[in-house]
C-alpha cells in the first residue's frame, strides 16, 4: 500500500501497525495506491484515488475521506477476489477457539454488537466478512476497524467512553461513520482460527426488550445461505459448507436495544454453553 497523503497514512498507522516492512520481501496479493489525481481538484475540494493493480475501481472521492474509502477499497478486493473461502456478511468474535457469527443486513446492529462483544473481552475476527475455510469449516481472523455509522457512533461511545474510536467522517456517502479500533489481543492472534459454535442473527429494534429465542436449523441455514457474498458463485462447496457449520452450532434470533443488556445476554450464553455438562 503507497500512499503520500500524511493525514491518511497517520490514521493507517493507528489502525494497521507495523503489519508490513517498508521494504517488502514477499508476494502480496495486492498493489495498492491512495493518492490525489493530479488536476483542478488538488487546490480545489480535493480528492482522492484508490487504485488497485492500476485500475480504479471507483470515482475519487473527497480527500477528508481517504480512510473510509480505503476501507470500502479493502472490502472490493476481498469480495472481487477471495473465492476459495465462503464469504459471510456477518460481523464474527471469539471467545478462546470458539466462534460466535452475527450475520446481518444493514440496519441490523451486527457492527455495533461485534464491536460491544470486542470491547467487554471477546476477540474481534472480523466485522464485514466472515471467511471460511470450506475445506475445514473454520472462521479466518480479519481484524480490521470496526466501521460504524450514524447513531451507532454515540451508542458505542455511551457504551465505552475510552472506546479506541478513529475519527469521525461526517460527510461519507454511508452518513457519518468511525471505526473502532481492533484491540492488541485480536492484532496479535490475527493467524489463530476459531471454529463456528454459535450462530445469532441480531436485530435491534429501539425500545424492544432484549429476546434471545433458538432458531430451526433449517431456517438458519436458509438465511446463513442468503447472507452469504458467494454462496452461488460457490455451489456445492458453498452447500456443504453452510450444513457443516450449521450441524456444529447452537442457532439464534436475537433482538436487542440496550447494548449492555445485549451483552450480558451473549456472554451468559457463552458461559452456559462452554460449562461442561451443560
Amino acid at each position: 500500500m503507497r500512499s503520500s497523503d500524511s493525514a491518511f497514512l497517520d490514521t493507517l498507522g493507528v489502525f494497521y501497525p507495523g503489519r508490513a516492512p517498508q521494504t517488502p520481501t514477499c508476494v502480496y496479493d495486492y498493489d495498492i495506491r491512495v493518492y490525489r489525481p493530479f488536476s483542478m481538484r488538488r487546490w480545489v475540494r480535493p480528492q482522492i484515488q484508490f487504485e488497485i493493480d492500476h485500475l480504479h475501481p471507483f470515482e475519487p472521492h473527497p480527500a477528508e475521506n481517504a480512510f473510509p474509502m480505503y476501507e470500502w477499497g479493502l472490502n472490493w478486493c476481498i469480495a472481487s477476489s477471495a473465492h476459495r473461502y465462503l464469504m459471510l456478511h456477518a460481523g464474527s468474535v471469539a471467545f478462546g477457539d470458539r466462534a460466535m457469527i452475527l450475520p446481518g443486513t444493514p440496519g441490523s446492529g451486527k457492527s455495533t454488537l461485534s464491536a460491544a462483544l470486542v470491547l467487554s473481552g471477546a476477540r474481534l475476527l472480523s466485522d464485514e466478512f466472515g471467511l471460511v475455510r470450506p475445506e475445514r469449516g473454520d472462521l479466518l481472523p480479519m481484524p480490521r476497524g470496526i466501521p460504524l455509522k450514524n447513531a451507532s457512533i454515540e451508542a458505542i461511545r455511551e457504551f465505552r467512553t475510552d472506546a479506541p474510536l478513529g475519527p469521525t467522517y461526517p460527510k461519507t456517502r454511508k452518513g457519518r461513520v468511525s471505526h473502532v479500533r481492533p484491540d492488541d489481543t485480536s492484532l496479535a492472534q490475527q493467524d489463530r482460527p476459531a471454529v463456528p459454535r454459535w450462530l445469532i442473527f441480531p436485530k435491534y429494534v429501539a425500545g424492544v426488550a432484549e429476546t434471545l429465542e433458538p432458531l430451526d436449523k433449517t431456517d438458519a441455514f436458509r438465511q446463513l445461505a442468503f447472507n452469504s457474498f458467494n454462496y452461488r458463485l460457490l455451489g456445492d462447496a458453498a452447500f456443504n459448507a453452510v450444513g457443516a457449520i450449521i450441524r456444529n452450532v447452537d442457532c439464534y434470533t436475537f433482538r436487542f436495544s440496550r447494548l449492555e443488556r445485549a451483552v450480558e445476554h451473549l456472554t451468559a450464553l457463552v458461559a452456559e454453553t462452554e460449562t461442561p455438562g451443560t
